[in-house]
Order: C-alpha cells, then sequence, then structure tokens
C-alpha cells in the first residue's frame, strides 16, 4: 500500500472520492448505533471499538496476505498516535447522536489548524503568515457552527472540536512516523493498538449488541480500512496537492446521508460555517502540500 505506482490522476481522484464517501458512510452508521435507530442505543466508546476491531480484521487479513515483514515499529510513538486517535474518534462518534452529521464532519476538519498550532508550540515548526490566516478562517467557520448565543448554543458541537484537538495532536505524531515506516504498517500498527485501547475502554460500558448493530459495528471497522487503503493507494499515484482536495467531499457525502436518511437538511448557519471551514481547510491544505510533501496529508484518514 506504501509503494509509488504509475501516475494516474484520474484514479486518483476516483479512490479519494471512494474514500470520501466511505468516511461519511462511518459516521452515519455510527449514528444509526449512538441514536437508537438499530436498538439500544450503544455508547461512543463501544462504537469506536467496534471501528478498530474490524478495521484491525481487514487490514491485518491484507498485510498477512501480502506475506511482507514488519520492520522495526516505534511502540511509544505509535500508541500515542493511536490514543490520540481513539479519543478522537470516540467523541467524533459522540457528536453524531446531537448534531448534523454534515456539522459534526466540518468541525473535524479543523484537526489541521490544531496540528499546525501543536507544531508551533511542540515541533518548533515556524509558520508562514498565510497559513495562520487560513487556521484564522477555519476557526471562525468553527465558532459559528457552535452557534455562540444563549439560545442557540450547541454545546454537543464542542464534542467534534474535542475530536479535532485529538486528530490534530495526532497529526504531530504522523509526521513523525511517516519519516520512519512505510504507510502499510503504519496502518497496521494504528489499528492493532487502536484496538488495544479501545478494548480496555469498552470494558466499563459493554453491552451486547444486537444482530443488527453487530452488522453495522462491522459495516463502520470495514469502511474505515476501505477508506485508509483508497487513500493510500491515491496517494501513491498523484500529488498531494491534487488529492486532498477531494477529501472534503466527505462533507458533502456526510450531508447527503443526513438528508436522504435522516431528512436533516443543513440551515443557512450550518452552510455559512462550513463554507468558512472548507475555504481555510483547502488554503491550508495547499499550503501544507507544498510546504511539507505528500505524506502528512495522508494523515487526515483516521
Amino acid at each position: 500500500m506504501s509503494r509509488s505506482l504509475a501516475p494516474n490522476a484520474a484514479k486518483a481522484a476516483g479512490l479519494t472520492l471512494v474514500a470520501s464517501a466511505f468516511i461519511a458512510g462511518t459516521t452515519l452508521f455510527a449514528k444509526f448505533l449512538a441514536t437508537g435507530a438499530l436498538g439500544p442505543p450503544l455508547p461512543a466508546l463501544q462504537i469506536s471499538h467496534g471501528r478498530f476491531l474490524f478495521a484491525f480484521l481487514v487490514i491485518g487479513g491484507v498485510f498477512l496476505w501480502r506475506g511482507k515483514p514488519l520492520e522495526t515499529p516505534a511502540f511509544r510513538m505509535h500508541f500515542g498516535r493511536s490514543l490520540f486517535g481513539w479519543a478522537g474518534i470516540s467523541l467524533m462518534f459522540a457528536s453524531t447522536a446531537f448534531i448534523p452529521l454534515s456539522d459534526a464532519t466540518a468541525i473535524s476538519f479543523l484537526n489541521p489548524v490544531f496540528g499546525m498550532i501543536l507544531a508551533v508550540f511542540l515541533l518548533g515548526e515556524i509558520v508562514g503568515r498565510l497559513r495562520w490566516v487560513s487556521a484564522g478562517i477555519s476557526l471562525t467557520g468553527a465558532v459559528i457552527l457552535l452557534r455562540p448565543t444563549v439560545s442557540s448554543f450547541e454545546p454537543a458541537a464542542l464534542l467534534a472540536l474535542g475530536a479535532a484537538l485529538f486528530f490534530g495532536a495526532e497529526l504531530i505524531l504522523i509526521k513523525r512516523l511517516t519519516n520512519r515506516e512505510p504507510a502499510a504498517q503504519i496502518l497496521l500498527m494504528n489499528n492493532l493498538l487502536g484496538l488495544l485501547i479501545s478494548t480496555v475502554a469498552v470494558s466499563v460500558v459493554w453491552q451486547m449488541p444486537s444482530a443488527r448493530q453487530w452488522v453495522a459495528l462491522a459495516a463502520i471497522g470495514g469502511f474505515m480500512a476501505i477508506a485508509q487503503m483508497c487513500f493510500v493507494n491515491a496517494m501513491a499515484r498523484s500529488d498531494a496537492s491534487f488529492v486532498s482536495p477531494f477529501l472534503y467531499f466527505t462533507l458533502i457525502f456526510a450531508a447527503l446521508y443526513d438528508a436522504v436518511v435522516f431528512g436533516v437538511l443543513p440551515g443557512l448557519i450550518s452552510l455559512l460555517g462550513m463554507g468558512i471551514i472548507l475555504a481555510g481547510a483547502v488554503l491550508l491544505a495547499g499550503r501544507g502540500a507544498r510546504d511539507h510533501g505528500s505524506k502528512q496529508l495522508a494523515s487526515v484518514i483516521k
């Protein structure tokens, strides 16, 4: 999954769109499970456990089939990355029970902004004026989605904001890992350690899922595994500056799923906030691709 493939922009775009559709699909099934649409509501910790369990089964199976040996992994770095990723995805899934999928997805796109800010303070990276402007634009969009007035404040949006913060912290460790290990191994270790962490966490809230809920949990993990593999494959076929903007179709798919399945249409405030976040995120992603190359862009897939 990490080898360079023959350049093919059309295939790279197609693979990224497929990844976007599957990523949005994970939030749809998470909402099914968290809202009780398939039986008694499942805790977010149990939903995230299902995501890591079934994704590990898929990616682990592919890794065994390919028969490539593991390089010596940086276990502490992998553990930190997986811990942040697990916390982020758990909060993300929790938010889907209370706010529209499109709002939760849009707020999650703040993770490169938080990653950039943390990199300044933790890694001593120097950030140019344009990247600070793009970060400010995205944060303005997030404030709009939070609806910070007494009558319309949406506290559940803070869950998605917390998810973006943890995803941003995860980016810091991914930046280091991508310089040391192949992408396929990083995916495998992420899902293995994420499974171990989520298994410990779910033990305190576990409830036996129904048959339909097991199917939904398997879909979340399978969808995420497919999305990860599609995106890594796309990154091997084209430049990050070309591929990364197609990931923002995740927001479109999330809004579409919400409208078709739950009858939830984004209002004016949501559209305004989403548009501002996307404007800042696209500007930041384009600048980041030119400044830092393609590897760190792969980290947007959780």
